[in-house]
C-alpha cells in the first residue's frame, strides 16, 4: 500500500493537526499526550437518537398509525388508470361504432 493510501485511510481517525509525525514516531507515549486529551472531550456512549420525520415516521410507526396514505396512493393510480382508459375508450367510438 501507498503511503498516501494509508494516511487517506486513517485520516478520518485521527486529526491531522493533533497526531503529527514527529509524535507519533518517537517512542515515549508523553509525545502523545495531545492526543489523549483531545479524545478525552470527545461525548461518549451511543449518538443521541433523533426525531426524524417523513412519511413512515408518520403515517405508519407510533400510536397514529395508518395505512390510509398507502390506500390513497391505490385508489389514486386505479382511479388515473380507468380515467386513461376510458378517454382511449371513447375515441376509439368516436369513428367506429361497435
Amino acid at each position: 500500500m501507498q503511503p498516501t493510501l494509508i494516511r487517506r485511510q486513517l485520516g478520518g481517525l485521527v486529526p491531522p493537526k493533533i497526531a503529527t509525525p514527529s509524535l507519533l514516531s518517537s517512542g515515549t507515549g508523553a509525545g502523545l499526550s495531545p492526543l489523549v486529551n483531545f479524545y478525552s472531550k470527545l461525548p461518549k456512549g451511543p449518538a443521541p437518537t433523533t426525531a426524524s420525520g417523513g412519511i413512515k415516521a408518520r403515517y405508519f410507526n407510533g400510536k397514529n398509525a395508518s395505512a390510509a396514505p398507502l390506500l390513497f396512493t391505490i385508489l389514486g393510480i386505479f382511479t388515473l388508470g380507468y380515467t386513461i382508459d376510458y378517454q382511449m375508450h371513447l375515441k376509439h367510438h368516436k369513428n367506429h361504432a361497435h
